[in-house]
């Protein structure tokens, strides 16, 4: 599957970034389940001229982007990588590819419950295989999580280390069964426990379940719940500063063919916002593609 933009998230900056990438027939799919804005239940500082709520919100704007064109698809988004020909986007069932991509999920509100995972990050505890794994070859690792978008991370620990334990902390698998496979074929450690904390001296040590045990390791990374465009930034060498990912006015990151709008980029959260910023990366991505 062959696009020219690919669109990760389906909320407002997303929707409205396809409205003008279609409109320059330009072949665009948007990938992402539903945003946080479907869960308000009125947005009265939206220019409609009454109220609304944020699931009405969504399905007019998916109503649009499907009649200029757009295809769009529910699926989790778990990985992209850069190629020759562009980008390969996969999530938990199927494989796209694209030629330039917007980010536009938002930011992930998911809190890991853990003491001190933000006293070791840099220092033991990360958040991209990709960028830091090659620092522990040979060594134990933990991946943190409990979806696909956890395995899809340990599987970037192939070929740099084989001692590796996914930890859920508490939580139940929600994985498809080509992951569970990959599990059982690489006999990989998976330890349920609820977590309490990490502890260490200047880098981290170990684990230490809320039952008292303990587990020793090197590294860990953390890839908790879904995914979202700050990680997907951050796997592909983007700039990333104070959990935002940095643009020019363009909607440009430092990487080309890559673009981010809405609350990704930081700034004032609000779907007008949102709105704003997805029509100018969908206006200029349109212009780079036709450039290139």
């Amino acid at each position: 599957m062959n696009y020219d933009v690919i669109i990760i998230g389906k909320g407002p900056a997303g929707l409205s970034a396809s409205l003008y990438t279609t409109r320059g027939n330009m072949q665009t799919i948007i990938v992402g389940k539903d945003s946080e804005l479907s869960k308000a239940h009125v947005i009265e500082n939206y220019c409609f001229g009454s109220k609304i709520s944020g699931q009405e919100m969504i399905d007019k704007g998916v109503e649009q982007a499907k009649s200029f064109g757009a295809e769009i698809v529910e699926e989790e988004v778990i990985g992209i990588k850069r190629n020759d020909e562009g980008f390969v986007v996969s999530t938990d069932q199927n494989t796209y590819k694209g030629k330039a991509i917007i980010l536009a999920t938002g930011k992930s509100r998911i809190k890991v419950p853990i003491t001190n995972v933000d006293k070791y990050e840099g220092k033991g505890v990360h958040y991209c295989v990709t960028c830091d794994g090659f620092f522990y070859s040979g060594s134990k690792v933990g991946i943190l999580g409990y979806t696909d978008y956890a395995i899809h991370e340990l599987k970037e620990l192939d070929g740099i280390t084989t001692d590796i334990v996914l930890y859920t902390n508490g939580n139940k698998l929600e994985i498809s069964e080509e992951s569970k496979k990959y599990l059982e074929d690489k006999n990989i450690v998976i330890r349920e426990e609820p977590i309490n904390s990490i502890e260490g001296g200047d880098f981290l040590e170990k684990i230490i379940f809320k039952d008292g045990s303990e587990d020793k390791l090197e590294g860990l990374f953390v890839a908790y719940g879904s995914a979202s465009s700050i990680d997907f930034a951050r796997n592909l060498g983007v700039l990333v500063e104070n959990n935002n990912i940095i643009v020019n006015r363009d909607q440009e990151t430092d990487i080309e063919a890559i673009f981010a709008a809405g609350n990704c980029t930081g700034g004032f959260a609000q779907v007008a916002t949102a709105v704003g910023e997805g029509a100018t990366a969908g206006q200029n991505i349109k212009e780079y593609l036709r450039k290139k």
